[in-house]
C-alpha cells in the first residue's frame, strides 16, 4: 500500500512507516505533504489547548472574585489543574509563552461570558478588560481578592 493511501486507511501504520523511513534517512520516500499537515495540526492543537485552559482558568478566577459565597474546593482544584496544565504545555513548547498575551486578550470576553452564565451575575459586574496580570493568573499562590 502506498503512503498516501495508508494515511487515509490506517493512520498508525502510516506514522510507523514514515518514522522508520525518516530514521533510515530515506527522505525521498516519506509522505512529506501529510507529515507537514500533521505537524501544522499538532501546533494548532497545542495553541487551542492553551486557549481553552486559559479561558477556563480566568473564568474560575472571575467566579472566585465575584461570587465569594460560592467558593469551593472544586473551584480551587480546577484553578490548580489548569495552571499545572498550562505550565506543562509551556515546558513542552516554550515558544507558546509568546502566545499568552494575545491569547488572554482573545479569551477574556469568552471567560466573562462563561462566568456570567455560571454565576447568573450581570455582564457589567465584570471589568471590560482582564483584571489579572498573566503573572497573577499563572502564579500558583494567587487568588483574587473577593468583591461583592
Amino acid at each position: 500500500m502506498d503512503l498516501k493511501t495508508e494515511y487515509e486507511l490506517d493512520f498508525y501504520a502510516w506514522i510507523t512507516r514514515n518514522v522508520a523511513l525518516l530514521r533510515a534517512g530515506q527522505l525521498s520516500d516519506i509522505d512529506a505533504e501529510h507529515i507537514a499537515e500533521e505537524l501544522d495540526s499538532m501546533g494548532k492543537r497545542d495553541l487551542r489547548q492553551l486557549r481553552s485552559r486559559l479561558q477556563l482558568l480566568v473564568m474560575h478566577l472571575l467566579k472566585w472574585q465575584y461570587q465569594p459565597d460560592r467558593q469551593s474546593k472544586s473551584w480551587l482544584a480546577t484553578i490548580d489543574h489548569q495552571r499545572d496544565e498550562i505550565e506543562m504545555l509551556i515546558l513542552d513548547s516554550p515558544s507558546l509563552r509568546r502566545e499568552l498575551d494575545p491569547t488572554l486578550a482573545m479569551i477574556y470576553p469568552k471567560a466573562v461570558r462563561d462566568a456570567q452564565r455560571e454565576t447568573g451575575l450581570a455582564r457589567d459586574t465584570f471589568p471590560e478588560t482582564c483584571p489579572f496580570s498573566l503573572d497573577e493568573i499563572l502564579n500558583q499562590q494567587f487568588l483574587p481578592e473577593t468583591r461583592q
